[in-house]
């Protein structure tokens, strides 16, 4: 398989399925399609609609050449092609919570999202505060995602959100990111779990690797005018 991703430090998107397959020892090959714009005519878009005609990453090419894009197909996709891998809660309605909590995210959190796009490298807790204070609905969006993390590690027990490692956790880990890279305020039990899915082997892969990437991209960094 092959998976086409953008740039490690921005690419929120790209990040999920990437750690969910390497925490779960699914083999792939990595295509890194690296960000210049976003434009009709950048390299990056010409790249990525080669392969998919949706034109955004992730993108996922099985061997027999099948593409599946968009994060959460891919990871629906996975759980069926790898069903030895556990991918999703065994209990039924724990399954169904885990998905209700991913399409949840998939799909909302808009606010939290311009307000803290995703950059690994960068350490901003000014511009967190700031944002908070200056956006209610970011504030509220961050209050929303506190609430699922806190019942969902009540009722499994953890030490993730479902009790083992799931796709919810790969699918909430870019939002770990914002909120290390933000200083975002968390409750202890919240904040241990965050802690808990940072230092997960998947993570700390991608987290090293975005650390090594020497880009700039301006339309990713609202808040910075270098690295």
């Amino acid at each position: 398989m092959k998976l086409y991703i953008g740039n490690k430090n921005y690419s929120s998107w790209s990040m999920r399925p990437w750690v969910l397959m390497r925490e779960k020892g699914i083999a792939f090959d990595e295509v890194m399609l690296r960000f210049d714009s976003f434009s009709a005519d950048s390299r990056f878009k010409k790249a990525i609609t080669a392969v998919s005609p949706a034109g955004r990453v992730p993108a996922l090419v099985d061997d027999d050449g099948l593409l599946v894009w968009d994060t959460l197909a891919i990871a629906e996709y996975l759980a069926e092609r790898c069903a030895d891998k556990a991918l999703w809660p065994a209990e039924r309605s724990a399954r169904a919570r885990a998905r209700s909590l991913c399409a949840e995210m998939h799909s909302g959190f808009a606010a939290l999202r311009g307000a803290f796009p995703m950059n690994i490298e960068a350490h901003l807790p000014e511009v967190g505060a700031q944002q908070l204070a200056d956006k209610p609905a970011a504030a509220a969006d961050l209050a929303r995602i506190v609430t699922l993390w806190t019942e969902a590690l009540a009722a499994s027990g953890g030490p993730f959100l479902f009790g083992g490692y799931s796709v919810a956790d790969a699918y909430f880990a870019p939002v770990v990111s914002r909120m290390r890279t933000y200083a975002l305020p968390l409750p202890p039990v919240v904040a241990g779990y965050a802690d808990r899915l940072w230092a997960t082997a998947g993570v700390q892969a991608w987290v090293a690797e975005a650390l090594l990437e020497a880009d700039f991209v301006p339309e990713d960094e609202p808040y910075r005018t270098q690295r």
